[in-house]
């Protein structure tokens, strides 16, 4: 059987990614990061929570990071999109857009989640600026100011009681009628957070940095943030395509060390977790990344 080109190829060259084959590349394995260029967060102009890092735009943090890794000499970083793998653990094959072909013994897929946004003008270019999902991760930038949240049904008290931790000045948007229970209602009302529900028409800006949500009526609410939970998907179909099982909430299936449900076959980041943040990827890729690095040892044992 020939020799595969590498041990393992990382599909995604973001935080899990490179964290992933930090962790390889010191430990003397041959790694291939592709990397389609298309971060989910390519967008949000700064990062936070991630100490040592705090404020820095998210390009920085990847172009120090990739110099980093790209020093040890095992590892190699290529630019392109991967169109399919096939075969089994030690027998993989990654194709990619240019027609390459990389064999591999193990898969990392650290390739994210794509965000599906609403239709809704100006959400998709502010989204990630003052349009955002975290507030762990933007909150304090927008602490004590006019904010609205675009949410409807069950979890918009919670999601309501989470928000007003940074700021009172809220305002909740259903973008229709609203689908909550008449005791949410009472205590959304109690803690003074208006539930409006005519639909949201235009999301108003400048360079993504929100001034006002103007709704079908007319009405103009002034807000200087919007949080927002958006549904997603996967941004490739290439791990279900291999057989890697799916959670409900459409996550690929993976346990703490990174394992999906093919055997030789990780993955790290945001396609695998609903805690989405730089810090928590890049700890997922630390940890896939020792674990690939101990089932390679423990096959050539």
């Amino acid at each position: 059987m020939k020799t595969p080109d590498f041990d393992v190829v990382i599909i995604g060259g973001s935080y899990a990614g490179l964290s992933a084959a930090m962790a390889l590349g010191r430990a003397v394995r041959r790694v291939l990061i592709l990397d389609s260029g298309q971060p989910c967060n390519r967008q949000t102009p700064h990062s936070h929570n991630l100490i040592t890092q705090d404020g820095a735009t998210p390009a920085h943090i990847t172009a120090v990071a990739k110099e980093q890794v790209l020093a040890y000499p095992t590892v190699r970083f290529q630019a392109g999109t991967a169109t399919a793998v096939m075969g089994e653990s030690n027998s993989f094959v990654v194709e990619t857009a240019a027609g390459e072909q990389f064999r591999a013994r193990k898969i990392l897929f650290a390739t994210g989640v794509r965000d599906l946004l609403p239709a809704i003008p100006g959400f998709a270019e502010s989204w990630g600026i003052s349009v955002i999902h975290c507030p762990y991760c933007h909150g304090y930038e927008y602490r004590d100011q006019p904010t609205g949240i675009l949410v409807n049904g069950p979890t918009a008290l919670d999601f309501g009681k989470l928000i007003r931790n940074w700021t009172r000045q809220l305002t909740l948007f259903t973008n229709g009628p609203a689908t909550i229970g008449s005791e949410q209602r009472q205590q959304l009302q109690a803690l003074a957070i208006a539930v409006v529900e005519t639909e949201v028409a235009q999301i108003n800006h400048t360079g993504g940095v929100l001034d006002s949500l103007r709704l079908a009526d007319g009405t103009q609410h002034p807000l200087r943030a919007l949080y927002a939970r958006v549904p997603f998907e996967q941004s490739t179909p290439l791990p279900e395509a291999l057989g890697c099982t799916l959670t409900e909430t459409g996550l690929l299936q993976a346990d703490a060390f990174g394992h999906t449900s093919v055997p030789g076959v990780y993955a790290a980041g945001d396609n695998c977790t609903w805690l989405r943040s730089v810090a928590g990827a890049i700890a997922m890729g630390t940890v896939a990344g020792g674990f690939l690095n101990h089932e390679l040892i423990a096959e050539t044992a």
